[in-house]
């Protein structure tokens, strides 16, 4: 019986959640305990993305997916505002292939609140809202938006001209749910 050969994986909990913003396979559902996502920003960062902080009462739904040869370099510079943290077993998954699993989070000495020249940008949101309808289904989707701290600031209605670089294009029907969700935040949308 050959020996199954085991890789390390990321924990996907935001634009990685959309299996169309990048090429990582296979891609498995997966939960983490213990952290809880936060829109921050960084200060290399034009704008704010999704980070996650230590929280032990909550639960994230998200993906994991193996990083080929082990070779970090290219996933690395996609979340080049962030730490690798190594998060095995706090996640909860049906891989068989994993040696052990890492989230990206904004280092805390390097955070700041998203504000008006760095605000969260729509094109962002609605790759990452799409990936959980996709992956996980609405109640799913909903749970992130409920979930997730730091909607009280601007999102940038970027959707005609995305300045977010994996931008997707979304179904009539998945931009009317991303527009109820940020009604339901009371998300401050503007252009």
């Amino acid at each position: 019986m050959p020996i199954l050969e085991k890789h390390p994986h990321f924990f996907g909990y935001g634009s990685l959640v959309n299996r169309d913003t990048h090429d990582f396979t296979p891609v498995h559902s997966s939960r983490i305990k213990g952290w809880r996502r936060v829109w921050h920003r960084a200060p290399v960062r034009p704008a704010a993305f999704l980070s996650v902080v230590h929280d032990a009462g909550s639960v994230i739904d998200g993906v994991i997916a193996p990083v080929p040869n082990d070779d970090w370099q290219s996933l690395d510079a996609r979340e080049y505002a962030y730490d690798r943290v190594v998060v095995t077993q706090s996640v909860t998954h049906s891989a068989s292939d994993v040696r052990d699993i890492s989230i990206y989070a904004i280092p805390s000495e390097a955070i700041a609140p998203p504000d008006e020249d760095h605000p969260i940008l729509l094109s962002y949101v609605d790759a990452v809202i799409q990936g959980y309808l996709r992956e996980f289904g609405e109640t799913s989707a909903a749970h992130f938006v409920e979930t997730t701290e730091g909607w009280s600031t601007t999102v940038l209605n970027d959707r005609q001209d995305p300045i977010y670089p994996r931008a997707q294009v979304l179904t009539q029907q998945e931009r009317a749910f991303v527009d109820d969700m940020l009604v339901t935040v009371n998300a401050q949308v503007r252009t």
